[in-house]
């Protein structure tokens, strides 16, 4: 994929007649109105995404995008790089934290080595590796912008592999030591945001490392040129030089996800705080696919909230969560077909002898 193919992408809208005849079904259920609050509305959106007031989100899936991070090497985390690989491993054996989690489950747990620094073929994890880890983005850019544009394309492949599988919904996940920095840093890029209001401690800084974090989150902002006054509009170009010189792999991936879910007209959900980071990189780079985007929870790292509001959208869980993997983002998963449940064979009012809600306001 080039630069001009990427931004020439256009995103179709999802159709509101679905969404209206969805809220209607809603309706016309023995409940009060509204009563499963924004679950109902991410129903409604799904409908209105996917065409069909027959909603379908059966066939789930998890991607994770895993990938190492230059400025690791500043001394902006507990750890070493040495644990991507060993998660990721992990995960290829379906041990990690997220996949415990989803032991019969039924969703399929997607990892994918988009920039792992080691030459291991990781047995279970998908191999789509773009380099072995970025650059320090305090000395340098992350990556070539062809290598972004290069992940973006692999996190929309793995979408769309995906979708010919028969997968309904997708949940978004990473794996990368020193990822809340370029998440942040590019957070920052994108919102003009100072880093000593947003940056937090990722898995656990101690105060002296997170006045370094955010020292080197500052020093890479300005090595980069990248400023933007609050409320100021991000153009493509911009959003995909910011990505491009301190971002990550994995962010970039993510970002492609986000893309492919959008084309494919299936909802895909955000985790954390690198996960919405990556659906905002996407809103600004593609216009539109952030219509496909549904929240999980709010997170623990500050900026997660706030990309959340710039996106229109609301948490459904409020945890104080910052495992990753996309820990978040699949316990989504069983609330949704909770209310599904309820939206397929729920009892109706129409027979039940109970008196339907009137709707006074749309």
């Amino acid at each position: 994929m080039t630069k001009d193919e990427l931004f020439e992408i256009r995103v179709d809208e999802p159709d509101e007649k679905y969404m209206r005849a969805t809220k209607d079904v809603f309706d016309s259920l023995a409940k009060p109105l509204d009563g499963f609050g924004e679950f109902e509305n991410m129903i409604c959106r799904i409908a209105a995404m996917q065409r069909t007031s027959d909603p379908d989100v059966s066939s789930k899936a998890l991607i994770i995008m895993c990938a190492d991070n230059g400025v690791v090497k500043e001394g902006v985390t507990q750890t070493d790089f040495k644990v991507t690989s060993s998660v990721a491993s992990l995960m290829g054996k379906g041990m990690s934290s997220v996949c415990v989690m989803l032991r019969e489950s039924g969703v399929k747990v997607i990892p994918v080595d988009i920039g792992i620094d080691s030459d291991e073929m990781i047995r279970g994890v998908r191999d789509k590796k773009i380099a072995s880890s970025t650059g320090n983005i305090r000395k340098e850019q992350a990556m070539e912008e062809t290598q972004c544009i290069e992940a973006i394309a692999a996190g929309i492949d793995t979408v769309n592999d995906c979708v010919s599988n028969g997968i309904k919904i997708i949940a978004t996940g990473e794996m990368g030591i020193g990822n809340t920095t370029t998440s942040t840093a590019l957070f920052c890029a994108f919102t003009g945001e100072e880093p000593q209001k947003i940056t937090g401690r990722g898995a656990g800084l101690s105060d002296e490392g997170l006045v370094k974090k955010i020292r080197v989150i500052e020093d890479a902002l300005k090595l980069h040129g990248l400023y933007v006054k609050t409320g100021e509009t991000v153009s493509k170009e911009y959003a995909l030089k910011a990505l491009s010189s301190v971002g990550g792999l994995d962010i970039a991936g993510l970002a492609g996800v986000f893309t492919g879910a959008a084309l494919n007209h299936i909802p895909v959900v955000i985790d954390g705080a690198i996960s919405a980071v990556s659906a905002l990189a996407a809103s600004f780079i593609v216009p539109g696919c952030e219509a496909y985007m549904l929240s999980s929870h709010s997170g623990k790292e500050a900026c997660t909230g706030e990309v959340l509001k710039l996106l229109g959208l609301k948490s459904v869980i409020n945890a104080d969560m910052a495992l990753g993997e996309g820990s978040g983002a699949v316990m989504l998963f069983p609330l949704l077909d909770m209310v599904m449940n309820v939206y397929r064979s729920g009892t109706r009012f129409v027979g039940s002898g109970i008196r339907q809600y009137e709707r006074f306001c749309k």
